[in-house]
């Protein structure tokens, strides 16, 4: 029997009841029905599964619920507001920055953090920021010119 956590996601409070030491990743997609956060390689090596956790990009797959706790999680569908796409998203569809799309949810939640504290990053630092994701597709060139799209936007 699980105990009643309450996570503080895509700016909602949201109460589940599980084991908190279930990983964020199963909480997100099995409890609240977030499915954009991919599960990859299940130890935290890959990036399919980032979220931003207080603005940092993070493996849900292998961070504990109790570990949250009184923290920020945003998604790649909190990334938007309002109903309207990030820049980031609206910047992958124009650059078809997206082949199969399992790494993209990752890619896009590294990408915000870097725009978040650099708005006018270098394709190297682009590059660097994306370090931790992995894009087996090929993509990656697509998805570095689409960051740099969405900070001249």
């Amino acid at each position: 029997m699980g105990e009643r956590i309450q996570l503080t996601v895509n700016g909602a409070l949201r109460e589940i009841e599980a084991s908190s030491d279930t990983p964020l990743l199963y909480a997100l997609r099995n409890d609240l029905a977030l499915k954009g956060t991919r599960f990859g390689c299940g130890s935290g090596q890959c990036g399919a599964c980032f979220v931003l956790i207080d603005g940092h990009p993070t493996p849900a797959c292998d961070t504990p619920l109790w570990s949250v706790a009184d923290k920020d999680i945003v998604t790649v569908e909190g990334l938007g507001a309002g109903g309207a796409l990030h820049p980031l998203q609206t910047a992958f569809v124009a650059e078809q920055a997206a082949q199969c799309g399992y790494c993209t949810s990752g890619i896009l939640i590294s990408a915000a953090a870097l725009l978040a504290k650099n708005p006018r990053p270098t394709e190297r630092e682009v590059r660097e920021a994306l370090d931790r994701n992995l894009c087996r597709c090929g993509s990656h060139n697509r998805v570095v010119r689409a960051v740099l799209r969405a900070a001249q936007e």
